[in-house]
């Protein structure tokens, strides 16, 4: 995915993010958050659907797992954007990637780029990378190994992180979700990353576990998100919030029961 945090320094704050979750004081739910749904977005079934939810926006497409071959520079100034998250040459995340890779498989074939992705981290530089990069990693996507990689970087970088904050928070399915897509856009650190989009959102609603009310928050949320959102012209367009999230908010769908139907960049899509 694209990211507004900064390229420099998001690597560092992301490789902290898992564990910082895990320990930080307000991640701590009081019992405010029991009336959250015992279904959360790990549920397989609502997992599915964020992967579906996140690859209509980014690849216009349903199919998120035909994206484990996807890559290409969007010019955005992080270099080459692939696979089924947006691993970015540019943020360090792409790196970690091929590195978990290659400690689980030795000389797959992107191990060979390693030290090309250590030196282009923090820039949008291809330098080292072309012309054969595009290439090999449409060739590892065929590995199942690199797929499992995928995923599970995936996991561990946004998508663990993303609804642990969420239950946390006492969000039903829809806000993690919402926190989910909001992490793999922005980051989780800087002045635009998800932790400022939801301190922006705390200082105009609580969330169930502090005792406000959970359609009120999310607004909040997403209003900040949209804010974020505008600062940066590769993300200028916000309607995988407005014709997406918040369509489900204003229905009420806070457990993304389907059917679900929704546009992004105003393509229509349905699930179910």
């Amino acid at each position: 995915m694209t990211h507004a945090s900064t390229p420099a320094t998001r690597r560092t704050v992301l490789a902290l993010f898992g564990a910082a979750l895990a320990a930080a004081p307000f991640l701590r739910p009081n019992h405010a958050s029991a009336s959250v749904s015992a279904t959360g977005l790990d549920d397989p079934a609502k997992k599915e659907i964020a992967m579906q939810l996140v690859s209509s926006a980014e690849n216009s497409s349903l199919d998120w797992r035909a994206q484990y071959r996807y890559i290409e520079d969007i010019a955005d100034g992080r270099g080459y954007t692939a696979g089924i998250i947006g691993f970015c040459s540019g943020t360090g995340d792409m790196l970690d990637l091929v590195e978990l890779y290659t400690a689980r498989k030795p000389g797959n074939v992107l191990a060979r780029y390693l030290p090309a992705l250590r030196e282009v981290d923090g820039s949008d530089s291809h330098e080292g990378l072309d012309p054969g990069f595009p290439g090999d990693w449409r060739r590892a996507a065929g590995d199942t190994a690199f797929q499992r990689a995928q995923d599970d970087e995936r996991d561990r970088v946004y998508f663990g992180p993303a609804v642990r904050q969420g239950k946390a928070d006492g969000l039903r399915v829809l806000g993690q979700f919402a926190y989910y897509d909001a992490l793999v856009m922005h980051g989780e650190g800087g002045p635009l990353g998800f932790r400022s989009i939801r301190n922006r959102a705390l200082r105009t609603a609580g969330p169930p576990a502090r005792g406000g009310d959970e359609v009120t928050y999310l607004h909040a949320f997403l209003d900040a998100r949209v804010w974020a959102m505008r600062q940066e012209e590769a993300h200028s367009d916000t309607s995988r919030v407005d014709t997406a999230q918040r369509v489900f908010l204003r229905r009420g769908n806070l457990d993304l029961n389907t059917p679900l139907g929704w546009k992004v960049y105003g393509d229509s899509y349905h699930i179910g």
